[in-house]
């Protein structure tokens, strides 16, 4: 079987993402909940490559925690099952504490299917409250730092 979602470019980076049938309610069009969930997938791949492997172990490493403070999506066009999807992500604004990734999904035709905003902010582990930007983690935010992605 193929797999569904798998990294498609590094420079610029993007994911492909196929949509499944179960995807999909009875008049065969995605779900608005899933929309999250190809998002959510993106953005792990992103957060790893940025971090050069693992997001989590650089995390650990700056004992710094990164959940999501805010997710936006302006819904574009519809998919069906069988469609592909390429997202495109990047890092939008970079403040004290958190950071937007801004993504842009197209069928590989150019077609715009969304474009979104996950904003993770940065917490101590073992307080949970916000912290500033480690410096060094800032610096790699700031490598993939790029203008907002314009194919959606």
């Amino acid at each position: 079987m193929d797999a569904t979602e798998y990294v498609l470019s590094r420079e610029p980076f993007i994911v492909r993402r196929t949509v499944r049938w179960g995807d999909c309610d009875p008049a065969g069009v995605v779900y608005t909940g899933r929309f999250p969930e190809y998002l959510l997938g993106a953005i792990g791949f992103f957060k790893n490559h940025m971090a050069g492997g693992s997001m989590h172990d650089l995390s650990q490493k700056f004992d710094v925690d990164m959940p999501c403070k805010g997710m936006s999506f302006d819904f574009i066009g519809s998919l069906w099952p069988g469609d592909v999807i390429d997202i495109q992500c990047v890092v939008g604004d970079v403040r004290t504490r958190s950071f937007d990734i801004e993504c842009s999904a197209a069928k590989p035709d150019g077609t715009p299917v969304f474009k979104a905003r996950f904003s993770p902010i940065c917490i101590e582990r073992t307080v949970r409250k916000g912290k500033p930007i480690p410096p060094e983690l800032r610096e790699i935010l700031v490598q993939f730092q790029t203008s907002p992605v314009e194919n959606a």
